[in-house]
């Protein structure tokens, strides 16, 4: 069966997912852990990776099912057809959330628009092309797979 990608109403795609698991429908939702910062505190907070998204993996056959769930806005399309996404990006997004360990990063003169290629870790050998350089996030583009990435820039010591 393959991976289709949903677009959610935004702010609805946890919310969503837990109704199409509770459905019978496989589902992924990939999520993060950010600090937020308030006034008056820090908190974490746990907000999907690539918002307003979800994938389910699904026979054609019973795609209507999926607008059972409130907040289910539409199939994401691709030159006509549902986009489908292989098993193996979605392994590799699996466990690049559960592997948050950095190997060696390094960050230098980088500027828009330039070409790069990932060395290590589990987008070794991809390349990609520098979005956005900013004092703590660098954006990157990884046209390969249809991703913008950012990354955040720690200070090394």
């Amino acid at each position: 069966m393959p991976w289709y990608v949903l677009r959610s109403k935004p702010q609805h795609e946890i919310k969503s997912a837990k109704i199409l698991e509770k459905l019978g429908i496989e589902v992924f939702c990939p999520v993060i852990t950010e600090i937020r910062q308030w006034s008056d505190r820090k908190k974490k907070v746990i907000t999907p990776l690539f918002k307003p998204y979800l994938f389910v993996r699904l026979d054609a056959a019973e795609r209507n099912k999926v607008f059972e769930a409130p907040g289910i806005l539409n199939y994401m399309f691709w030159l006509g057809k549902p986009a489908v996404v292989r098993e193996d990006e979605i392994e590799t997004i699996k466990s690049w959330l559960s592997n948050d360990a950095y190997e060696e990063f390094e960050v230098g003169a980088f500027k828009p628009g330039e070409e790069i290629e990932i060395k290590t870790g589990k987008m070794a050998n991809k390349k990609a092309i520098i979005k956005e350089v900013g004092t703590k996030r660098l954006k990157l583009i990884l046209p390969d797979l249809g991703w913008t990435l950012s990354t955040k820039i720690q200070d090394v010591v």
